[in-house]
């Protein structure tokens, strides 16, 4: 049999919904790690998958999608759904909950929150930074959380500059309000991930930059891409504000 899976992601559903067909083994995992890291990376509220067509794994082969929901948990967050399955049992031990079919699947999920969810598409120009405060702006002010605004332009500030300096890619900024918490995302195309250890040196990527995204975030992190990376941060509104 083939070892190798192929993928097909619909968005034009209320959720994205990725069809894998083939067979998941160990080859094949990185492949399936790949595709739904990079549509996690747009930051859904949900993400569907059908493995109707995938072959039941053998023991452990859901591992791939454990790590999947694992690294994903605090960025972005979003709700896994499996759908599908022949045999729902042996797709248990990835973590994620697993419904008969794709309409049961969209279903438990329901609607999802409207305008909670912006993204903005930037080159690495003078002026990015600019425009991505700007946007946080008007959207904690639709929002209603003020308080976050000013947190919020010094993280995206960080993140969209780090980008015009060092990464010199195209760039999408991320945000999302989940209840009380409000996260930060700049998606870049350089595989340089950010590093944070102590005391560095002002030219060092993520510098003091880092250091003001640790302070004012309640958790912070990265998500390492085939093309590039995310990198994000979690805000809440208990934490010493800062301003603009």
């Amino acid at each position: 049999m083939p070892t190798e899976v192929r993928h097909l992601v619909d968005r034009d559903q209320a959720y994205p919904l990725v069809r894998l067909t083939g067979v998941l083994n160990d080859q094949t995992a990185a492949a399936v790690r790949s595709v739904l890291l990079d549509v996690l990376a747009d930051q859904p509220e949900a993400v569907v998958v059908d493995v109707a067509d995938l072959v039941a794994p053998r023991a452990g082969s859901t591992a791939v999608l454990r790590d999947v929901l694992d690294v994903t948990r605090d960025w972005p967050g979003s709700h896994l759904a499996l759908c599908g399955a022949a045999d729902a049992t042996a797709w248990k031990a990835s973590g994620w909950p697993v419904w008969p079919d794709v309409r049961e699947a969209f279903a438990a999920l329901g609607e999802p929150e409207r305008d909670r969810r912006v993204s903005i598409d930037l080159d690495p120009v003078v002026g990015a930074a600019r425009r991505t405060r700007e946007v946080i702006t008007e959207s904690c002010g639709r929002w209603d959380c003020p308080d976050l605004t000013g947190s919020a332009c010094i993280v995206a500030t960080e993140m969209v500059n780090n980008v015009v300096a060092h990464a010199r890619t195209p760039m999408r900024v991320l945000l999302a309000l989940q209840g009380d918490t409000m996260s930060v995302a700049v998606r870049d195309r350089s595989p340089t991930l950010p590093r944070f250890a102590g005391p560095v040196a002002v030219t060092s990527y993520g510098g003091r930059g880092l250091l003001l995204i640790d302070t004012v975030s309640a958790r912070w992190g990265h998500l390492e891409l085939g093309d590039g990376k995310v990198v994000w941060a979690r805000l809440e509104p208990d934490r010493t504000a800062m301003p603009v």
